[in-house]
């Protein structure tokens, strides 16, 4: 099994940067200015993650530039009100990880105290996601009345996408504790700096 730190998450990461730029380049000669706008978003949001690299072990950055593709590709394409479960596994995955790229960024100088408390760890990740979710639920009813267009369709489908957001940061909770023990790991960390961090 790869480590948290493998030089291929990183690559991966990055060429998800290039498929987010040429996204937005493909928006912008469309003159498609609102979704070219919302690519750069995701586009800028993912790259903080992956210049930050070593705060971060790579596969979380990886993970997250993917949940930024998802997003865009949904956004922009309209493939969230299409029918099918498109909406609620990227609601799920996103929370998921962004919850294990934050939580390891919120929590960085408590990370040695948690690896000796795992059930406070895994309920402070799994707490941290929830609330993540349901504050992505209230930039998505903001969204909707600022860009006057159906975000959110009903009750029903907000409750659906906090259950799944739910899903997404208790996955989240157990791969970050995972990545916690390896990353805390003095032996992994020696290791890590004699490979550059493992990049």
């Amino acid at each position: 099994m790869k480590s948290i730190n493998w030089r291929g998450y990183r690559a991966l990461a990055w060429l998800g940067q290039a498929l987010l730029a040429i996204f937005v380049i493909f928006a912008s000669v469309q003159g498609n200015w609102l979704n070219a706008l919302a690519l750069g978003f995701f586009l800028i949001a993912s790259l903080v993650f992956v210049i930050r690299d070593d705060k971060l072990p790579t596969l979380f950055d990886c993970l997250f530039v993917v949940a930024a593709l998802l997003n865009a590709l949904g956004w922009v394409w309209g493939l969230f009100n299409m029918p099918g479960p498109y909406d609620e596994i990227v609601h799920c995955y996103t929370t998921f990880s962004i919850t294990l790229a934050l939580s390891f960024l919120v929590y960085s100088s408590m990370l040695n105290i948690f690896r000796n408390h795992t059930l406070l760890y895994l309920l402070t990740i799994a707490s941290f996601g929830i609330a993540i979710g349901a504050v992505w639920e209230v930039i998505e009813w903001s969204a909707g009345k600022i860009l006057s267009t159906e975000v959110i369709v009903s009750l029903d489908d907000t409750i659906i996408d906090l259950i799944m957001d739910s899903l997404g940061a208790g996955l989240a909770a157990l791969i970050s504790l995972w990545g916690l023990q390896e990353w805390t790991n003095p032996q992994t960390k020696s290791e890590y700096s004699l490979t550059s961090g493992g990049r």
